[in-house]
Parts: structure tokens; C-alpha cells; sequence
């Protein structure tokens, strides 16, 4: 394949340390690459040399004549002043851009599905907003290779599967070449056939993308003996989970897995859910909070309609949905921190919520403290896995290096101060455990250590993200807030995603563009595919079966009670609903598994 650019030897040095040490690298025509690498190893930095943005101290840069370069970076730096027009068109008029697929497509897929204003100023948006503008500008127009420095950053589930599908569909497979930062590893997986790791000073490639990195990346580690014996275990409970999770894309590198696949032969599951459950409901009791037709309304506009729930012990779920749909209203709902405008939330007496959102806030307040005066006031120790370790033990699971017991709060970086606030949490032994965007400021390697926490941690947890390898990860299922309403999605990601597509189809899109993009022809389902979907097919008749058989029953409870008691009626009727509206989810999703099957 044709040459695009190339890196010859180059070496950059900052006062205190060696960013590049001699790296030669090479990008050609039909590259999709994904960076990896822990922050601060020069991930952004090889973008910004690579694309001329920065140079070098020795070596060189080498491009193509004629190549065109374009890059986003992250701080969406945007003209002051101009409007979203001006700045993905150039200010033309509709006639003049309309014909153009491309330019239809970036507009639906960014601009329309996040309703952003077509003339609005570009000062006057949200960080979100500005992101998916930013990012609007530079996929709209041509170039031969493109740079992405953490593009799903402020873009929902929605927003990065669209991305994903508009790059993969954006060249021929021979023709144009991508290289992407992101810690988003489903993204990682959607979009790269190569790897490159960015680690003390050079740029290691890898076949594949990040399933296939993580099985090489094993096998590295074991044929030299690692010594970083904590980070290669931590790569093989991964590892377990992508094989048998998914399995299609750990079999596409072309190299030679046995050794690597002989390191999991007896790797048990990530999590042992029997002993979790049962440790939670020592900890929790039978009752942990209870959403009781609970709704929530701001100056007369209901934000969620009437909520029946009731979270059980040990349940981990994941919470699906648009950016302003609710999803933090509800986590307040269940944390206390928002009240129900009807309804009531009802709480067992053992419960005990912690919640790691997005602000930092409470590191406000310790920002200059050293790290080891923090950790001193907390407990001595903290059992994971039915290990006990001491907080320093657990802060060198979270990255931290002894030089950094001494750094005060307030000079960590992003991530580090990530690690410090989840380290808090957990010191305190809550056992109702909220995740609000939990990967912001985390790398790759940073969520699989925090992951690795999750797995062995007995309580209940909820998370909110956007990243859906997390999502899919730590979690056993999924709900979705669908215009106010909570959801169950027996289907996880993929039914939301589908959903999602249903009602945006059926409104139309909006901003006056609606040119969704074409559909990708369907794939012949493989034959694991296909065991698995019967599966799943033959557990949803089985439900379907037991929740017909509960909502007979159900009718009979309304026949016997007493038909002048309102309230224990009313009560009956909201449990026959919930249950009514499971039951239509389950058909639902058992109609797809069988036309796809059928299909």
C-alpha cells in the first residue's frame, strides 16, 4: 500500500523527562490505527508531531506530496464569534453543500442528533455542543488522513456508534488512513485494525485492534517474564472476559494465540455473582431502595414520569440515555439528593450510598493535603476479594507511585485525582456504590484496575456512562430513560441502540436534516452468533412464560381483594403494569431474535 507519512527517528525531551526516544513509525494508505497508553506517556503528543503541529528535538517527519492532514485535538478550539454554519459549510448557502453525502451525513449525524441550533453562535454553546461542532468542522470536509485526539469525549452511546459507523464507512478499505486516541475501548475495537502503544519512550504496534492487543500485549508479558506481575494478571482477567465475551473479535489478529489462550484455560469468571449476591445481602438486607411510582417534575415539565423499581441487592446496572434525559435526576432520586414530586423512594435501614460523580467537588475541600496525610485519616485496611489490603496497598493497585504519597490534591493530575476520589469511596465501605461518568481523566489501563475493584466489590451498583465497554463490563444488566420513562433492555446496548434509532425514525430528524445515513447491509450471523441468539431466544420464552403465568396470577389477586380498598388496589395495579410493560419488552425482543434468525 501507498505511503502516507512516516516518523524517522525522532526524540522530543521536556526538562524532566524523555518523551520519545528514537521512534520510527510509518502510516499507509488503508491504516486505522488506535493509541493506547497510560496518560502522560505522549499519546497527544505523537499526534501533534506526527501531523506537523509540533516538531521534533531530532529526526524527522516525512509526508507524501499532496497529502492532506486534518485533526481534532482536545481543547475545540473555535472560532470566536462564528456560527455553526460558518463553520462546517464555510457559510454556504443549502444548495451549495446539500448535494454532498458526506457533508448530509456529518450534519444528521452531529449536528441534527444534538440539537444544536443550525445559526446558533459558537459562544454561546455547551462544552458538548462545542465538541460535536468541532468535530462536525473537520469530518465534513476531504483528507487522506485524519487525527482524532479523543473524539467520543461529551458524545453519548448514540453519538459514538454513529461516529464509529462514519469512519469505518468513510474510505474505501485501501484508501485513506485513521489514527485515533481514546480510552473508549468498544470505540477502540469498532474502528482500528492496528495498535500502537505509547510507553516510556517508544511506540510498540500490535496486529488488531484492542481485544487483539490485549491477547499479544499477554503474550509479550509472558515470554519475557514481566515483573509487573500485578498488571499482567489484570490483563488475563481482561483478556478472559473478551474471549468470552466477544469472541469474533479476539479470532480476527492473524497471529499465533495458543500460549496466550493456555494463560486463561482456568481463569474462572470476573466475578463469582453467587458469593457477591450473597455478601450483599449480609451487608444490604432484603431491601435496598425502592422507587415507588416516583416522578420528578421541574417548573412544570415532568422530567421522569411515574417510576416503579426496586433494586436489589448485589444488582449492577447500567443506566442508558441521551445527554438531559433524566439519567442523573434518577441517580439523585435514588441517592437522596432529589426528592419525588409523587410517588415516594423508600430506603432499607442499612443502606449506605456513596457517589462518584463528575465534579471533584469533594476534593475542594483536602486540595492541600499531601496524598499521604489524606489516606492516613481514612480505615486501616480494605478487603477485595477477600484480600485485605491497607490504602496504600489499594492506592498502587489505582497507578500511584510511592514519589506521589507526597504530592498535595490539588497538583495531581485529572486522573489521578479520578483514582484519589474513588479510593475515598470505597475506604468508606458504602454498600449502595453510584457511578456518575466514572472513565473522565482514566486510561485504558486505569479502567481495567478499576475494574478489577468492581468485580471483587459486594454491594449494589448503578452506572451511567457513555462508554459502553464499561457498561458492558462491570455490569449484569441495562435500563434506558426513554423520553421520561425507565426501560428495561433484556438486549443491553444493542436493543437501546436499536430503540433509539425506532423513535428518531419516527420523529424524523431535526434541524431540518433528514438524510439519516444508509443502513449497513446486514451480516451473515456466524455459527457462535447463532448459538448464542437461541439461547438467548429460548431463556426469553421461558420468561415470556413465567411472566404470563405472574400477571394471571396478578389478575387473580385484583378478583380476591377487596374491592373497596382503593390504595391496595391502586398498589396491585401498579405491579401488574410494571410487570405487563416487562412482558411486552420480552415479546419484543424475542420477535428480533427470531427474525434475525430467520433472516
Amino acid at each position: 500500500m501507498a505511503h502516507l507519512l512516516g516518523a524517522e527517528n525522532i526524540a522530543l525531551e521536556y526538562p524532566t523527562r524523555t518523551v520519545f526516544d528514537h521512534v520510527t513509525i510509518g502510516i499507509d494508505e488503508g491504516d486505522r490505527v488506535g493509541v493506547v497508553g497510560r496518560n502522560g506517556d505522549g499519546k497527544s503528543t505523537l499526534l501533534r508531531l506526527l501531523s506537523g503541529r509540533l516538531e521534533p528535538d531530532s529526526g524527522r517527519v516525512t509526508r507524501r506530496g499532496g497529502v492532506s492532514i486534518g485533526m481534532l485535538d482536545q481543547s475545540d478550539a473555535l472560532v470566536s464569534g462564528s456560527t455553526v454554519a460558518d463553520l462546517i459549510v464555510d457559510g454556504r448557502a443549502e444548495h451549495e453543500w446539500a448535494g454532498e453525502s458526506r457533508i448530509r451525513d456529518v450534519i444528521g449525524g452531529l449536528i441534527g442528533a444534538g440539537d444544536i441550533p443550525w445559526t446558533a453562535s459558537v459562544d454561546d454553546l455547551s462544552g458538548g455542543q462545542r465538541r460535536r461542532v468541532a468535530l462536525a468542522a473537520l469530518l465534513a470536509h476531504d483528507w487522506d488522513v485524519l487525527f482524532l485526539d479523543e473524539p467520543t469525549n461529551h458524545l453519548d452511546v448514540e453519538g459514538v456508534a454513529w461516529l464509529a459507523q462514519h469512519l469505518k464507512q468513510r474510505w474505501p478499505a485501501s484508501q485513506g488512513a485513521l489514527v485515533v486516541v481514546t480510552h473508549d475501548r468498544w470505540f477502540l475495537d469498532e474502528v482500528s485494525t492496528a495498535t500502537w502503544e505509547v510507553h516510556d519512550g517508544i511506540v510498540e504496534p500490535f496486529e488488531g485492534g484492542y481485544a487483539a492487543y490485549i491477547l499479544q500485549r499477554v503474550e509479550r508479558d509472558r515470554q519475557a517474564a514481566a515483573t509487573e506481575a500485578r498488571r499482567q494478571n489484570l490483563m488475563r482477567k481482561e483478556l478472559a472476559w473478551l474471549r468470552r465475551g466477544a469472541p469474533a473479535r479476539t479470532s480476527k489478529p492473524k497471529f499465533r494465540m495458543d500460549a496466550a489462550a493456555a494463560l486463561i484455560a482456568d481463569v474462572p469468571p470476573v466475578r463469582d455473582t453467587v458469593s457477591l449476591t450473597r455478601l450483599a445481602v449480609s451487608r444490604l438486607g432484603r431491601d435496598v431502595v425502592d422507587l415507588l411510582d416516583a416522578s420528578v417534575s421541574y417548573e412544570g415539565r415532568e422530567i421522569l414520569h411515574p417510576i416503579e423499581w426496586r433494586i436489589a441487592p448485589g444488582e449492577r446496572t447500567g443506566i442508558l440515555g441521551v445527554n438531559g434525559a433524566g439519567k442523573s435526576t434518577l441517580l439523585g432520586l435514588i441517592a437522596g439528593t432529589v426528592q419525588p414530586t409523587t410517588g415516594r423512594v423508600k430506603r432499607g435501614k442499612t443502606v449506605k450510598t456513596a457517589v462518584l460523580d463528575q465534579r471533584l467537588a469533594e476534593l475542594d475541600e483536602i486540595r492541600d493535603d499531601r496524598v499521604s496525610t489524606v489516606i492516613e485519616r481514612q480505615r486501616r485496611s480494605y478487603v477485595s476479594g477477600g484480600v485485605e489490603l491497607t490504602p496504600g496497598q489499594l492506592l498502587e493497585r489505582l497507578g500511584f507511585t510511592s514519589a506521589q504519597l507526597s504530592t498535595p490534591v490539588k497538583d495531581l493530575s485529572g486522573g489521578q485525582r479520578r483514582r484519589l476520589q474513588l479510593l475515598l469511596i470505597l475506604l468508606e465501605e458504602p454498600n449502595v456504590l453510584i457511578l456518575d461518568e466514572p472513565t473522565n481523566d482514566l486510561d485504558t489501563d486505569m479502567l481495567a484496575a478499576m475494574e478489577d475493584l468492581l468485580d471483587s466489590w459486594p454491594g449494589t451498583l448503578l452506572v451511567v456512562s457513555h462508554d459502553r465497554y464499561l457498561i458492558e463490563r462491570v455490569t449484569d444488566q441495562q435500563y434506558a430513560i426513554l423520553d421520561g420513562r425507565l426501560r428495561h433492555l433484556p438486549g443491553g446496548v444493542e436493543e437501546y441502540l436499536r430503540v433509539r434509532a425506532g423513535i428518531e425514525a419516527s420523529r424524523g430528524r431535526s434541524g431540518g436534516f433528514d438524510t439519516p445515513p444508509q443502513a449497513a447491509t446486514q451480516p451473515a450471523i456466524s455459527g457462535a452468533d447463532r448459538r448464542a441468539m437461541e439461547k438467548e431466544l429460548s431463556a426469553t420464552e421461558r420468561r415470556l412464560t413465567k411472566l404470563a403465568d405472574a400477571i394471571r396470577d396478578k389478575h387473580d389477586e385484583f378478583a380476591a381483594h377487596d374491592q373497596s380498598d382503593y390504595t391496595g388496589l391502586g398498589a396491585l395495579q401498579t405491579e401488574l403494569s410494571a410487570l405487563e410493560a416487562e412482558h411486552a419488552a420480552a415479546e419484543e425482543r424475542w420477535l428480533e431474535l427470531s427474525e434475525a434468525l430467520e433472516g
